[in-house]
């Protein structure tokens, strides 16, 4: 438990980054109907379940166009 505590000023900054990807990969897969590869339901999953890297590949590879 003091590792934890020892590493908290680390790992908040990276935890904070990952939900506010996640949130607005999320907002944004909810809103938007068109999408460059698969559709609505692949890229809620690849968002969620990917953690770090599922909102960056849907804002990289998955974002279609306004």
């Amino acid at each position: 438990m003091q590792t934890l505590i020892d590493h908290l000023p680390l790992l908040l900054p990276l935890i904070i980054i990952e939900l506010t990807l996640a949130f607005s990969a999320l907002f944004h897969v909810l809103r938007h109907p068109h999408y460059r590869f698969g559709n609505r339901y692949i890229w809620i999953f690849v968002v969620l379940l990917l953690q770090f890297f599922g909102p960056i590949i849907y804002f990289v590879f998955g974002r279609g166009e306004e």
